[in-house]
């Protein structure tokens, strides 16, 4: 079952668990919901009573009482770089599947926001079998609202920790931050600073603790100043980059927990006349296409954002069968991608361009 929150909503029953109550598979269990005449007067008996013993919520029926394999994509916002790869994904794996793929947008101005919930309310009026939700997080009352009405969900890389439950796909990002921190102290850096995102994020936080983490492993003495936080944009990492290069004693290199905040690292530097990377190296994360057009081109960490979303609509596929993930967390892969942003150290950077 999936539990809203501390907003102290349970779920209804699951189709399998009606199945086995009525003693039927879950197909058959399936038929019946959605109004198949294919079955036996006493099984749809039997299952008609589990469904109401149970306090199981129908969904919609549509087409002659047969559910449409609909299913719905919810981003942000589908103009990023980010929901273009996540939209990529969805849509093979939906082909694949023989799904159809329903994208909206949640009027956030960024994934850190909150949707309103007016297009929850669309869902169930066009009989959408289940959701893929690419944003931050959910409020309370729309993790209830979709127990409510049963319509199975899985988070794509949220940035908050999900209720308990929830099912989500997201990348190994503490993977991800020593991978890109022993990078750049095999190049022979040492004054390794890192930018991130909001605090008490999911991703920001395993990228510090992986950051951390090569650090220790390789002997070198961890500097909280080295540590900064902004939010997504441009703007924000480049002030943090500005901060950085006002220290008495300068990093060397950056670890930029996202491409597009590498953006604004970049600027910052050219502001003050220095050279990437010889005067600083730079390590992103994501590996977007602006990665590519940046220049020199970003080294970067790649978080494999279509895969992400094929895995997501696979688990979604056999929640909207009746099971449950053996997990409700599932973790892909990173790598490094090398380009030209990194090398060793270079001249010092004394912040006064």
């Amino acid at each position: 079952m999936v539990r809203a929150g501390s907003a102290g909503v349970t779920a209804g029953p699951t189709l399998a668990v009606v199945a086995r109550e009525a003693g039927v598979s879950v197909p058959t269990a399936s038929k019946v919901v959605n109004g198949r005449e294919d079955v036996a007067p006493e099984t749809r008996r039997r299952v008609t009573e589990a469904l109401d013993r149970l306090g199981y919520i129908r969904r919609p029926r549509f087409d002659g009482g047969r559910a449409p394999r609909l299913v719905d994509l919810v981003v942000h916002s589908p103009e990023t770089s980010g929901s273009g790869a996540v939209l990529h994904g969805a849509e093979e794996a939906a082909h694949d599947a023989g799904l159809e793929l329903v994208v909206s947008a949640a009027l956030t101005r960024s994934r850190s926001e909150r949707p309103e919930r007016g297009w929850l309310d669309k869902l169930v009026l066009r009989g959408s079998s289940g959701v893929l939700f690419h944003l931050a997080e959910l409020s309370e009352p729309q993790y209830a609202w979709l127990a409510q009405h049963r319509i199975p969900f899985v988070m794509i890389d949220p940035v908050l920790e999900p209720p308990p439950g929830v099912v989500s796909v997201g990348a190994a990002n503490w993977r991800g931050g020593v991978t890109a921190t022993e990078h750049l102290l095999s190049l022979g850096h040492e004054r390794i600073a890192v930018v991130a995102g909001h605090r008490h994020t999911l991703c920001a936080d395993a990228r510090i603790a992986g950051y951390r983490s090569a650090l220790a492993t390789a002997g070198v003495r961890h500097r909280p100043e080295y540590v900064r936080h902004a939010d997504s944009g441009e703007d924000a990492a480049g002030r943090r980059m500005r901060e950085l290069l006002e220290l008495p004693e300068p990093p060397t290199a950056v670890f930029v927990c996202a491409d597009r905040m590498a953006l604004g690292v970049y600027a910052a530097l050219a502001e003050r006349g220095l050279r990437v990377p010889d005067d600083m190296s730079v390590v992103g994360y994501d590996d977007l296409p602006e990665a590519r057009w940046l220049t020199p081109a970003l080294t970067t960490v790649r978080q494999p954002l279509s895969e992400m979303a094929a895995t997501a609509l696979r688990l979604l596929l056999r929640m909207m069968d009746g099971h449950r993930p053996e997990s409700t967390r599932t973790e892909l892969s990173t790598r490094l991608v090398e380009r030209a942003s990194t090398a060793p150290p270079g001249s010092r950077p004394d912040g006064h361009g």
